[in-house]
């Protein structure tokens, strides 16, 4: 395949965008055209993220969707939460493709989302045409979207730690149970004071407990999977700990029905069979520093005997299988290129 696309990326100077132009440029099939940032524009890729120096020549410029739609096949968008209604919407109407890494596309519901991120949703009409963007579940209406709303971090791992459970009907909705532990770049790169190193160094905090604007996500899929069974309403609390990335979910649940440990181990294996992603652990645990800047989600399923649950524990990098590379993997497909293409670096270690 000798055909290049011209990306744009938006927010570029954020940890996910900075994560995005990082693998975008070594994409085969991928030419950096434009990099926006608000904070940094008129400033060098290089000067503001040295380890792109030689690698990445842009200079950071100022958003706005019809320029980038002018030099871009295709455009991810890398902004905060609520700011990227309209551009995506620009993006869309000049027919361009375009996977947002924000939450504004991904709650079917507008009510859910206006409840949840306290705003009005200014093009309603684009969510029922928005494609939640985890591959492994929606890879066929990914290959077909012009746009895809790239999953948050933490969803991504919970979702697939019970998506098996969920696609049998085998989990008691109603008993789920989540804890996630997230890096601190999680939190996006603004200064805040309990993401400065003496707040967070030798720290473990809960954070959100019972109102993460994960939460409608997780259960918007896990939902999803189930059917016209019912619906699905869980308990996550996450936490933030002293790494730079990375993210370990620990999911709790009772079963419908009593199985071993070999039939659930079997039941995943089937499910995740060919993904080329999701990789199941059985004598090791999943740890995020397996996983550290790739784009594998680790997954491992135990059964607790003495109290009836399973317990499922799921790896990911919050910047790539969470953002960026979940992202590249979503264009990949919308593009018609192999999915993992840009994505097989193994991870570093130590």
């Amino acid at each position: 395949m000798n055909k290049t696309y011209r990306i744009a990326i938006a927010g570029a100077s954020g940890y996910a965008g900075a994560e995005l132009v990082r693998l975008a440029a070594a994409h085969p099939y991928f030419t950096i055209t434009a990099v926006t940032s608000e904070k940094s524009t008129g400033q060098a890729v290089s000067s503001v993220f040295p380890s792109l120096k030689g690698i990445v020549d842009h200079q950071f410029e100022a958003l706005s969707p019809e320029a980038l739609t002018e030099r871009a096949d295709a455009v991810f968008l890398a902004l905060p939460h609520t700011k990227s209604q309209d551009p995506v919407a620009a993006c869309i109407k000049a027919g361009k493709l375009v996977v947002d890494l924000s939450a504004d596309y991904r709650l079917k519901d507008v009510g859910i989302y206006e409840t949840w991120y306290h705003t009005p949703h200014s093009h309603p009409q684009l969510l029922k045409d928005a494609v939640y963007g985890l591959p492994e579940l929606h890879r066929t209406a990914i290959a077909a979207s012009t746009l895809v709303a790239s999953p948050g971090c933490y969803p991504t791992a919970a979702i697939l730690q019970l998506a098996p459970l969920f696609a049998k009907r085998l989990a008691q909705p109603e008993t789920i149970v989540i804890d996630a532990k997230s890096g601190v770049s999680g939190a996006g790169r603004s200064p805040a004071l309990a993401y400065h190193f003496p707040e967070a160094h030798e720290s473990l905090e809960p954070y959100k407990i019972g109102q993460h604007r994960h939460t409608p996500e997780i259960e918007q899929e896990l939902s999803e999977l189930m059917g016209a069974v019912g619906h699905v309403t869980v308990t996550f609390t996450p936490h933030l700990v002293p790494m730079n990335r990375g993210i370990l979910s620990t999911a709790y649940c009772k079963l419908t029905k009593d199985m071993s440990l070999s039939d659930l181990r079997d039941l995943y294996r089937e499910f995740y069979k060919g993904e080329r992603f999701v990789r199941l652990y059985e004598d090791t645990a999943p740890n995020p520093r397996y996983i550290k800047g790739t784009n594998y989600c680790d997954i491992a399923v135990y059964v607790d005997a003495r109290t009836g649950r399973v317990v499922t524990v799921a790896a990911v990098d919050n910047l790539v299988k969470g953002a960026a590379g979940q992202a590249i993997q979503a264009m990949n497909l919308m593009l018609g290129i192999p999915e993992d293409t840009g994505l097989t670096a193994p991870g570093s270690y130590p």
